[in-house]
């Protein structure tokens, strides 16, 4: 070969080096930007995942679902009778809070004032039209060993009860998240325009409407727990300390957090080993050593 002829080569290999160089740079910045905004690239949405299997609901299913476990939680009633319940708002309303429906129908359940539910703007607030679905439930005599459709059927007074009954499996599975049966089966995540601005106090109202006044805010642990960066948090005030009795109860009050985020600009919850984000939603509940286990953390 000839002296030429080594300089050709020996050119033609520096040139490939640095075209690889640059095809492995652009690819790792590449897949740094869609981690960064692989969250986003899903929209904004929920899923829930038990051992009974998985299920995706939109923000505002989620929410609700996490307000029916929240009420029967308040009024100490057993799992079989959220599983009820939202058997029931699947069918009535796929588990929105509808404006009106048929006749004077309106809300979750789609309770009818003319029935003697209520007024409509009662009926169109989740707590209340849950609150008294669960008063009526309670009602119907042996409620808990019924079939499903016929103890809904009794609250309900439907046209047809017995459509009740294919929605046995979803409410299940729907009770073991959100009733706090199962770790972790509840994620959310929303893009960055979909962001609100924090309202943490109102959010605490709020969960204390539903989950009821045994649910106490520990203020304490506000003016000792690290902030984000490890520091003392600000007057103790970037975050709310929810003490909670056992690990279901946790669980139920990280669900109502994650899916009421959008709503009440929440960014982070932390509870028993594990750790959710407003940027890293898509991703679930990741592992946290910090994150306590009698105490949910909400920023």
């Amino acid at each position: 070969m000839t002296a030429w002829a080594r300089r050709l080569t020996t050119t033609r290999w520096r040139w490939a080096a640095v075209t690889l160089a640059v095809v492995v740079g652009l690819a790792a910045g590449g897949y740094a930007l869609y981690s960064r905004a692989r969250p986003y690239l899903h929209g904004s949405n929920c899923e829930v995942r038990t051992t009974l299997g998985k299920m995706p609901l939109d923000l505002e299913q989620a929410a609700n679902a996490a307000t029916i476990a929240a009420v029967a939680y308040r009024k100490e009633l057993p799992e079989r009778a959220a599983v009820i319940a939202y058997a029931t708002a699947i069918q009535e309303s796929h588990i929105r809070n509808l404006p009106d429906g048929d006749r004077d129908s309106v809300g979750m359940f789609q309770q009818r004032p003319s029935q003697g539910w209520g007024t409509p703007d009662k009926l169109r607030d989740p707590v209340q039209s849950t609150s008294k679905f669960f008063d009526a439930l309670v009602k119907v005599k042996d409620y808990l060993d019924r079939d499903l459709h016929d103890a809904a059927q009794r609250v309900q007074r439907s046209a047809d009860g017995r459509a009740y009954a294919q929605h046995e499996p979803d409410g299940k599975l729907l009770a073991r998240a959100f009733t706090g049966r199962e770790a972790a089966a509840v994620r959310c995540w929303f893009s960055p325009d979909k962001r609100t601005s924090p309202r943490r106090p109102e959010a605490i109202r709020e969960m204390r409407r539903a989950f009821g006044s045994r649910l106490q805010v520990d203020t304490a642990a506000q003016r000792t727990v690290g902030g984000a960066n490890g520091q003392a948090s600000a007057a103790g005030r970037d975050f709310e300390a929810i003490r909670v009795s056992g690990a279901r109860t946790g669980w139920a009050v990280a669900s109502w957090a994650v899916t009421h985020a959008q709503v009440y600009g929440l960014t982070e919850v932390r509870y028993a080993g594990r750790h959710w984000t407003v940027d890293e939603g898509h991703d679930g509940w990741t592992e946290d050593a910090k994150a306590p286990s009698g105490k949910v953390i909400i920023r």
